[in-house]
């Protein structure tokens, strides 16, 4: 049973939104799912869904590290899965937040890279392999 079953996301700018998003929903194999006027979706089997909205009113961009969402972290396969994923984020118009490197603090295999969209809405793509069994 999933956990998340969807993670809805508004966005400014439905079709920045989507040039932005598509790219890298895509190279982590999520499929473009329905639209409307108001949002687009991607799916990836029992993956969680993922949803952009867009709405009337002009709130501004997100700001990270204010109250509400902090980001979400991608879990991929290889370190070079990191680098290629940061690498078409920032081809389809993300921000680079960090460049891919190694995070000891959370674990002496903890690899990632941060971008950001043109929304302030902050994703990671992370590799952390289990610990060696002996």
């Amino acid at each position: 049973m999933a956990l998340l079953d969807h993670l809805g996301i508004t966005v400014d700018d439905l079709e920045r939104g989507r040039a932005q998003f598509h790219p890298v929903l895509t190279a982590l194999g999520y499929q473009s799912g329905g639209a409307n006027d108001h949002s687009i979706s991607w799916n990836n089997g029992d993956e969680t869904e993922i949803i952009l909205y867009t709405w009337d009113e002009d709130s501004g961009p997100h700001r990270h590290g204010r109250i509400g969402w902090q980001h979400i972290a991608f879990a991929v396969p290889t370190r070079d899965d990191v680098d290629r994923l940061h690498a078409v984020a920032t081809d389809a118009g993300w921000s680079a937040v960090r460049e891919p490197k190694e995070y000891p603090r959370y674990s002496n295999r903890y690899y990632a890279s941060f971008v950001e969209d043109d929304d302030g809405i902050r994703v990671e793509f992370m590799y952390n392999p289990p610990r060696a069994t002996a």
